[in-house]
């Protein structure tokens, strides 16, 4: 564990929870800047952040398909919302198609978050709790929601077909549907589900996989191509520079 870098991560209350993910803030408490590598993950991320070289500033970012090495700043302290797909259509109200691997400024006075707050990580969650609660829809579509439950449920193993047949929604009207709202196919987001999945094992050691990988090759193909590492060397998490992963090797 790196002493310097302090995160915490939570899941919200069940009300929004078709929508948010989790809440989490982190701080680099050192003078350094932070190595991170950002992975793919199948979120989509609010960014309230600050650090001596920056000041306030809102951050949304889209989906990730490839690994990408970051630097935090010293002395960086952030709160972030991690939203499900269906936020995109039903809380940020946007599609975050022309987001696909990177992200925008939002104003500052976004949700009237304030650079204090961040210093409070319950107070950050109960305004944010209280805002997308304001923001959740009277009506949404049915097939969507069953759509996103099997997804996540499958953990991404389930194929276009048999989704598209659980939903009641053709396979064509789904990919026109993810490729309009988030930048990529359903297949495409269904594989980033699965290696995230794969992640738990890893960071429990399992090297093998677990989930429906043709073989060790497929499986370590793919996680080099999500992560940039073999499997071994993502499970030693250098200098914990896969957040996620040390995230669920804290669980």
């Amino acid at each position: 564990m790196d002493n310097d870098f302090y995160y915490n991560f939570i899941q919200p209350d069940g009300a929004i929870a078709d929508f948010v993910e989790n809440l989490g803030t982190f701080h680099n408490q050192s003078d350094h800047p932070k190595e991170v590598v950002i992975i793919p993950d199948g979120r989509i991320d609010l960014f309230f952040s600050q650090s001596p070289s920056e000041p306030f500033h809102v951050t949304l970012l889209g989906l990730e398909t490839y690994p990408e090495q970051r630097y935090i700043h010293p002395h960086t302290l952030a709160f972030i919302v991690s939203f499900k797909p269906l936020a995109a259509e039903y809380i940020l109200r946007t599609s975050i198609a022309d987001l696909l691997n990177t992200g925008k400024e939002l104003p500052t006075d976004f949700w009237n978050f304030k650079t204090e707050d961040l210093s409070n990580f319950d107070l950050c969650c109960k305004k944010a709790v209280q805002k997308i609660k304001e923001l959740l829809p009277r009506k949404m579509d049915e097939r969507k929601r069953h759509l996103f439950e099997l997804i996540y449920e499958s953990k991404g193993e389930m194929s276009v077909k048999e989704l598209s047949e659980k939903a009641g929604w053709s396979s064509r009207q789904i990919n026109r549907y993810f490729t309009r709202q988030l930048g990529l196919s359903l297949k495409a987001y269904s594989t980033i589900l699965r290696f995230r999945a794969s992640l738990e094992h890893i960071a429990q050691g399992k090297l093998f996989p677990e989930l429906n990988y043709t073989d060790q090759n497929h499986f370590i193909k793919e996680v080099k191509k999500f992560s940039g590492v073999a499997p071994k060397e993502l499970s030693k998490n250098k200098n914990d520079r896969f957040v996620l992963l040390s995230v669920l090797k804290g669980k």
